[in-house]
């Protein structure tokens, strides 16, 4: 293999890792109680946008699990996490739209949105059957 063969994975493979990075982050300030590096704690945050705090949980849940699935060598798993995270992010930015927040607070979501149905649609499955049978993952 040349270079120019393996250098577009390469730049694929550790965009990945680092969205999954990005991802793994915000999970783990789902479940942190206190003050986060973005701002108060989200079971202050989750309840002021109209959500029980518990729900925290569930979405810190699912994006950890979707950032474990967009750094295996699958490309339906890559296509599971990042389907899953575009209907999170979606729900993200309706909660921004909803409560009025500024750019500034707004920007992470709808730009991680974008990034995750490029994903989906570089990630497209040829056939059906590739997903939902993980014993046939390319």
């Amino acid at each position: 293999m040349t270079i120019a063969h393996t250098w577009p994975g390469w730049v694929a493979t550790g965009l990945l890792w680092f969205l999954a990075f990005e991802f793994l982050m915000g999970a783990v300030t789902k479940f942190w109680s206190g003050p986060t590096l973005f701002g108060p704690a989200y079971s202050v945050r989750f309840p002021e946008w109209g959500r029980p705090a518990w729900f925290r949980f569930v979405v810190g849940g699912i994006e950890g699990g979707c950032a474990l699935l967009l750094v295996l060598p699958y490309h339906e798993s890559r296509f599971l996490g990042a389907a899953v995270l575009v209907l999170v992010l979606t729900g993200a930015v309706v909660t921004h739209i909803v409560n009025h927040h500024g750019p500034k607070e707004s920007f992470a979501a709808p730009l991680h949105l974008v990034v995750m149905a490029i994903v989906v649609l570089a990630t497209w499955p040829a056939d059906w059957v590739d997903v939902l049978q993980p014993g046939r993952w390319s």
